[in-house]
């Protein structure tokens, strides 16, 4: 029998590489999508013969409702969000609203309509936030330092409730920074990657950025959807951290991103206040011993080759447009 998932956040970055390998696997995919004056579809576009689209916004539970109507789906993937960790600091209650009832909003939808569908929930390594240990564990304790940290520790913990007390398939990934060509450009790393490439073909002089001594565990988009896609296939749900287990610090990122352009980053990345956080997150490591172990997940793109991967795309982009 042919599977139907249903995709929250299709149009993003996460959302096109699991639309990709669902498709792949033989799924039919539904993308629940929010209608916007203006469509952007530039992720997707490849896609969208071969996914459904379906109306549906985590801020009005009937659209959700609807949507699990129409997909009849046998998994959820709940990726839609608000994404950004700096615009939750002046926009807290709508992150929270997105983040954090909206997840409920489907799980209720779930429980009420389709008990026996799966449910994922992006979780975030945010959450930890000013950390307790490293590495970070499925056992770490929270504490989030924004306003899209807290709202997502809220979704985990629902998602918990939810299995626990009504007996739904429902599985939070604790992902760990996960990037790729199609990241959003607001986002440090592509900001860098486009940066450097902007650079090196005369388009732009320096490149402002905020912390460059934060430290992430960075890894592809692409590693991290086959995760989601495994939690779903166990029998029993569980959390689980999806993580590289190496940290990089901001400043490593620049150095392998400008080196590959033949640049030293010294000579064009300003380090600006203007860009840091009211309350920053200095270090984040994962250790996914749990997913390796149980799922038998094996991320494939390394750090270095994540970073080049994504200068290479954006040389070609901006190469193109100067054409």
């Amino acid at each position: 029998m042919e599977k139907r998932a249903l995709i929250t956040g299709f149009t993003g970055q996460d959302g096109s590489y699991l639309a990709e390998l669902l498709l792949d696997k033989g799924y039919e995919v539904y993308g629940m999508v929010r209608r916007l004056s203006m469509e952007n579809y530039d992720r997707v576009e490849h896609l969208l013969d071969r996914v459904e689209l379906v109306d549906g916004d985590l801020l009005d539970e009937y659209s959700i409702i609807d949507a699990l109507k129409i997909a009849a789906p046998h998994e959820v993937y709940n990726l839609a969000a608000q994404s950004f960790v700096p615009t939750s600091f002046t926009q807290p209650v709508l992150t929270a609203e997105y983040n954090g009832i909206g997840p409920l909003r489907f799980l209720e939808a779930i429980r009420r309509f389709s008990p026996e569908t799966r449910f994922y929930q992006a979780s975030t390594s945010e959450m930890y936030g000013h950390v307790r240990e490293v590495p970070q564990t499925e056992l770490t304790a929270f504490h989030p330092r924004s306003p899209y940290g807290a709202a997502k520790a809220y979704a985990y913990y629902i998602t918990v409730n939810y299995r626990e007390s009504y007996g739904l398939h429902a599985s939070n990934g604790i992902l760990f920074n996960h990037e790729s060509p199609r990241r959003g450009i607001r986002f440090v790393t592509r900001k860098i990657t486009d940066g450097a490439a902007r650079i090196k073909l005369g388009l732009a002089s320096e490149l402002r950025l905020g912390n460059l001594e934060a430290k992430r565990d960075w890894g592809f988009a692409g590693d991290s959807a086959e995760a989601m896609w495994l939690m779903l296939q166990q029998d029993e749900p569980d959390d689980y951290v999806i993580a590289m287990g190496h940290e990089h610090s901001v400043r490593d990122f620049c150095e392998i991103a400008f080196s590959r352009l033949g640049l030293d980053y010294r000579e064009y990345v300003v380090e600006d206040p203007a860009f840091w956080r009211p309350a920053e997150v200095n270090r984040l490591l994962g250790d996914s011993s749990k997913a390796r172990e149980r799922l038998g997940w094996v991320p494939k793109v390394t750090f270095e080759a994540l970073v080049e991967m994504m200068v290479d795309a954006d040389m070609e982009r901006l190469s193109g447009s100067q054409g």
